[in-house]
């Protein structure tokens, strides 16, 4: 069995929808919604077929979905998306985690105090988030196929992309898919559960947020422990996607997300490992590699709405690259080609 990575298209609506409703909520850039769906489709649509950029030297608010495919049945068994610059059309809001130091003489005795400001720093950010693999697909790594897929996507389009990356990654949600952060936090301004307030976000965008949102410092020694203990956490099905995001280069430096409270991780967008260590070469053979001199891969090719990527067995020749040819297939190359690459 064979998959792939390929650009979404319009006729994808049906098994994306299908997917978002296995989500169980939180997962704001893939909404159980049709109509919101399909915005976001058409949406990638149009950056899909934007060839050229007005202004090279600052990204455009562009959306790019991908799909993970079976090329057997041609079903979508995953998704993920790419953002090339966030807080263009609102403000792109993150708590950030910060330390109030305050000494008194008179007591001896030094005080320090954690707060959450509301900040817009990561403004002008590219972003990779909606990354969601089909629960039967979980095994063969399969998720790191479609997580790396992005950063290739991004090497191979790079002044499409901002020079820092951002990962928000799910907080801790409840049984009731309730976010104990939410009810300690914003729950209480906004009169809105969790459910109705990400619904609403996924939907309509954060702009509430910031008509609705008090702008002073909240108190962590405030906030109910349930809600503290849940800052920066990632939800429990996150920890592997978190961990993937580290061996990037990415890191958590205190942003955590407004909703749930879950971490955002940040990196220097030349310093994510599989743009840092993409490669291109012309394709000299398709064949299997010789023994011995293999390298496991993600290998990709295709400008914009042409993009595909999948794993591959990768030799290094002087005459080219040797690749084998069901990766080959699934890429739809052939000697003469050019191919991006990454080992795994």
């Amino acid at each position: 069995m064979t998959f792939r990575i390929r650009a979404a298209r319009a006729s994808d609506l049906q098994p994306l929808y299908e997917m978002a409703k296995l989500t169980g909520g939180g997962f704001t850039n893939l909404p159980a919604d049709r109509k919101a769906l399909t915005a976001k489709l058409e949406r990638a649509a149009t950056a899909y077929a934007n060839s050229a950029l007005a202004d090279p030297k600052t990204p455009q608010d562009e959306l790019f979905v991908l799909v993970l495919e079976d090329t057997a049945t041609g079903d979508v068994r995953g998704t993920a998306q790419i953002f090339t610059s966030v807080g263009r059309q609102w403000p792109f809001y993150s708590y950030r985690l910060a330390t109030l130091t305050q000494h008194s003489k008179e007591l001896n005795r030094t005080f320090r105090a954690e707060m959450l400001n509301l900040v817009t720093d990561l403004e002008g950010s590219s972003e990779v988030g909606g990354l969601f693999l089909h629960p039967s697909e979980r095994a063969g790594g399969l998720g790191m196929l479609l997580a790396r897929s992005r950063y290739l996507f991004i090497a191979m389009h790079r002044p499409r992309f901002g020079d820092k990356l951002l990962a928000e990654l799910r907080g801790i949600i409840d049984e009731r898919g309730g976010s104990p952060f939410w009810d300690g936090v914003a729950g209480r301004f906004f009169g809105m559960s969790f459910q109705e307030a990400d619904y609403f976000n996924a939907i309509n965008g954060n702009q509430f947020i910031a008509d609705l949102m008090p702008k002073h410092p909240v108190y962590i020694a405030m906030l109910p422990e349930i809600a503290r203990s849940a800052i920066g956490l990632p939800h429990p099905s996150g920890r592997a996607a978190m961990r993937m995001l580290e061996e990037e280069g990415f890191a958590y430096e205190g942003y955590v997300d407004i909703f749930d409270g879950g971490p955002t991780m940040t990196a220097r967008t030349d310093r994510v490992r599989s743009i840092a260590e993409a490669k291109q070469a012309i394709v000299a053979q398709v064949r299997a590699p010789e023994a011995g001199t293999a390298i496991k891969a993600l290998a990709a090719t295709g400008h914009l709405a042409d993009y595909r990527c999948t794993f591959a067995d990768l030799s290094e020749t002087s005459e080219g690259l040797v690749i084998d040819p069901v990766a080959a297939a699934a890429l739809r190359v052939k000697a003469g080609d050019t191919v991006w690459y990454v080992s795994r």
